[in-house]
């Protein structure tokens, strides 16, 4: 039910009347309280919208004269949650960035860490650390410069491994 709104809002771009609307969703939701559990659903908005799809292209496959362009755009249609593979490249990355920056002076470091991870603007931060705002600018900028150099540095050593790895497996063959 949380997802609701938003598959309404796509099953209404399928020219769909508001009725007809009703009765997919109707549907849906007959079919996942038919299920025996619900504990294998990992990404509800994308299991929902698998549902109505198909329950759409079911209806439309019916009728007599079809919207070329309605069912394009259903079977075309792609959930947008990242992959388990991206979310774990992700979150890889973003210990890295922490790493990383948890490796900077303390003072650069706090400045960034307020400025970049919780949003602070920089006059609240220049209060909060008791600096001026051009001190906070040039300590950001330190810092995002040190992290960007830092990344950098690391990404080239891995291809360097990667390219090392790729060499030792070349000469076995």
């Amino acid at each position: 039910m949380p997802h609701e709104a938003r598959v309404r809002r796509w099953l209404a771009r399928s020219r769909l009347s508001p009725e007809d609307v009703d009765e997919v969703m109707q549907e849906a939701y007959c079919r996942i309280a038919m299920l025996p559990s619900v504990d294998h659903i990992d990404r509800p908005l994308a299991y929902m919208f698998s549902i109505t799809r198909n329950l759409l292209l079911r209806r439309l496959k019916r009728q007599q004269v079809v919207v070329l362009e309605a069912v394009s755009e259903i079977e075309t249609w792609q959930d947008e949650t990242p992959s388990p593979e991206e979310q774990a490249a992700s979150r890889i990355s973003y210990e890295r960035v922490l790493a990383i920056i948890g490796r900077l002076p303390e003072r650069c470091r706090r400045v960034v860490e307020l400025r970049k991870i919780e949003g602070w603007s920089q006059k609240e931060i220049a209060v909060h650390l008791g600096m001026t705002e051009k001190a906070v600018e040039k300590q950001v900028w330190t810092g995002v410069r040190a992290i960007r150099d830092a990344w950098s540095q690391a990404e080239a050593q891995s291809e360097n491994r990667m390219l090392g790895a790729d060499l030792r497996e070349a000469r076995s063959w």
